[in-house]
């Protein structure tokens, strides 16, 4: 629930907002700004209407406006010259919700209506009902909620871009300490890889020239160097997204379906939908997850066929990877460092991931990212 700055949710402040203003109303019309004939208890009851209406402004203003609008023009032909706090109020919520070229054509018909009203209804001469009309509703003040209504509403905006920008700041910074982890890893690690590597493979190559029995634990070795450094250049490839190397998104997907076909996995590629412009971070994320998933059927789900489904919504990409592997609804995934990967970057996004055992046989990896089409 939105709360201010003293702790008190909006609905409550709206509540005392609306109650203040009704109590103000009633107050103003009870001594004696009616008119000389009592209009009865519909008078009144529209003078509290109008102050009532204002604890629904924030869930819609426009109707609050007309509400409270038709109340004034009401309790004015009832014979109340009572100034229409309750609209003016209106007015600055429906501003400070952006809604300002309608509050500007509701106003002005208002005060069009209440001349109008006073001339038609009211006795005297033409100059004191046009004072009575404006009596009800004054355009120093009119003016002055929508300023204060717009001032806000710039006030907020101005917020949302400043913590707008702290959040691109932030991920920046992050993208350019992942960048510079990448580096780190390439120059402290990849040689000392390297040397582990092929200082294993020469010493089995030279047993096996010599005729000898190759020791397991040396075989071990030379196993564990190729996929520490498969997975080290996996790792920096993840990392690493500077210029050096060109992005990698949507377009590059059928690539990867290629290669797991190639690689003996039967996989298909299914597109739905009608493909929109999107953020390159939501290209980016989406190719890493199918690569991620097709890389992980290829090593441990003893998979024969995978498919990869990309549908396109109006304000969301979901990506879908399934296989038919060794998986069971009974097994229990080890999250390893690429499914982690994978549910950081969709986080980061703002969307969702899931990955877990099918209810028949296989994997499915699904994700959900959201496309903002307005930025």
């Amino acid at each position: 629930m939105d709360k201010g700055r003293f702790g008190v949710p909006a609905a409550v402040r709206d509540w005392a907002i609306a109650l203040g203003v009704a109590a103000l109303l009633l107050g103003t019309g009870w001594s004696g700004e009616g008119p000389d004939a009592d209009p009865g208890v519909l008078g009144y009851v529209l003078l509290a209407a109008g102050g009532l209406a204002l604890a629904a402004r924030r869930r819609a203003p426009l109707a609050v406006l007309a509400v409270t609008g038709l109340c004034a023009v009401a309790y004015q032909t009832a014979g109340f010259d009572v100034l229409a706090v309750s609209y003016l109020v209106a007015v600055y919520g429906a501003v400070r919700a952006g809604h300002r070229a309608v509050t500007v054509a509701v106003s002005v018909t208002m005060v069009a209506v209440l001349h109008l009203t006073a001339l038609l209804l009211r006795d005297g001469s033409a100059g004191e009902a046009l004072a009575q009309a404006r009596h009800v509703l004054e355009i120093a003040w009119l003016i002055a909620a929508f300023a204060a209504g717009e001032a806000l509403r710039q006030a907020e905006r101005r917020a949302d871009e400043a913590e707008r920008t702290r959040e691109e700041t932030a991920r920046r910074r992050a993208d350019e300490e992942r960048l510079h982890i990448a580096r780190e890893l390439h120059d402290s690690l990849t040689h000392q890889i390297s040397i582990i590597k092929v200082q294993a493979e020469v010493a089995v190559h030279v047993a096996r020239r010599r005729g000898e029995q190759v020791p397991e634990a040396l075989l071990a070795i030379q196993e564990a160097g190729r996929e520490a450094t498969r997975e080290l250049r996996a790792t920096l490839e993840a990392l690493r997204d500077d210029d050096t190397s060109p992005p990698r998104g949507l377009d590059h997907i059928p690539e990867l379906v290629e290669q797991a076909s190639r690689a003996g996995l039967e996989a298909t590629l299914t597109i739905e939908g009608q493909r929109p412009d999107l953020p390159a971070a939501v290209g980016r994320t989406a190719y890493r997850i199918v690569q991620e998933s097709l890389t992980n059927i290829a090593r441990h789900a003893c998979a024969a066929t995978a498919s990869v489904r990309i549908d396109y919504r109006p304000d969301s990409l979901a990506i879908q990877v399934d296989d038919d592997g060794k998986a069971s609804p009974d097994t229990v995934p080890t999250p390893g460092l690429g499914l982690l990967g994978m549910r950081e970057r969709v986080t980061a996004l703002g969307g969702r991931l899931h990955a877990q055992p099918r209810s028949e046989r296989g994997f499915t990896v699904q994700a959900e990212l959201p496309v903002d089409h307005t930025s």
